[in-house]
């Protein structure tokens, strides 16, 4: 049994080597936040308020927009506070939690774009069966299943990380806390740790990947049995942002996860970049997702 031999809190980092740069660096970041909040703020109030966009696709599109401002609201304080004010002390509680919404949320985010790859899938496969099939309580179900299995299923590697002693190096190299981070600086057996999250990641995102890349080969099949050029086109239009949405979300979450798993001899720069630009890649979601009311 390993000694609690501090309760030290945590100590965040930005940009090493470029803090004097910090305050500048924050400028695009909460650009991109105040991005995220206001536009998501606005959908969900859009969507809210105008009856004709109480369909499944704009259900669909509300979870989305609700799921990043989550992620938004989640890592922006602590982000801002090292880059604004190098504020860079988190306890463990709070630094557990915020991995814990980190995590669950992209899960729950894997869930929400198979959900509306779903929703495409009958809505151009089966048009005349679309509003009978994805009825409002079948919406809702997707919807708390996405939202169930990413905050049910990340909770067994958080839990464990309270009953960690920490004697190591209490300096995190995010401006937010990460599971994969936070476990490696247990002095303590992680071997569940270590292991868990590759089968979650293999029966979660990496399974939702494959069952949208599927989806999507049915609905090129169909489009492409359409004898109209006009309707093949018009069809195809209407996946265009959800095509862009599962591409940016899934090749940062699937390349994050091969660096921090396999990238031993990777710089350090690379893993920095490559988790902040998880971060910004929100945004560039709320943008993607917002061109649908075009569709």
């Amino acid at each position: 049994m390993w000694p609690n031999t501090s309760t030290a809190p945590f100590l965040l980092t930005g940009f090493p080597g470029l803090e004097a740069a910090h305050h500048w660096i924050s400028i695009p970041f909460f650009a991109v936040y105040i991005s995220v909040l206001l536009g998501n703020g606005t959908l969900l109030c859009l969507i809210k308020d105008d009856h004709s966009l109480h369909e499944p696709m704009y259900y669909f599109l509300a979870m989305l927009a609700g799921t990043d401002l989550m992620v938004t609201l989640t890592t922006m304080p602590t982000v801002m506070g090292v880059l604004w004010m190098n504020h860079r002390e988190i306890n463990h509680g709070a630094c557990f939690l915020q991995a814990y919404f980190i995590h669950s949320l992209s899960i729950v985010e894997s869930g929400v774009l198979l959900a509306m790859a779903y929703d495409r899938f009958i809505a151009i496969h089966n048009p005349l069966r679309y509003t009978s099939i994805l009825t409002n309580i079948r919406v809702v179900m997707l919807g708390m299943g996405a939202f169930m299995r990413g905050f049910m299923s990340i909770i067994p590697v958080i839990l464990r990380l309270f009953s960690f002693p920490y004697c190591h190096s209490h300096v995190l190299s995010h401006a937010f806390c990460l599971h994969q981070e936070v476990m490696k600086l247990a002095c303590a057996d992680i071997t569940f740790n270590r292991l868990y999250p590759v089968i979650l990641v293999c029966l979660t995102i990496f399974l939702d990947s494959l069952i949208i890349l599927f989806s999507y080969i049915l609905i090129l099949k169909t489009v492409m049995g359409i004898a109209s050029g006009e309707k093949r086109t018009k069809a195809l239009n209407t996946c265009i942002s959800h095509i862009g949405c599962v591409l940016i979300f899934y090749v940062t979450v699937i390349g994050l996860s091969f660096i921090h798993r396999f990238g031993k001899n990777v710089p350090p720069v690379v893993h920095i970049i490559m988790s902040y630009t998880k971060q910004i890649q929100y945004g560039i979601l709320r943008l993607l997702s917002k061109d649908r009311f075009g569709s």
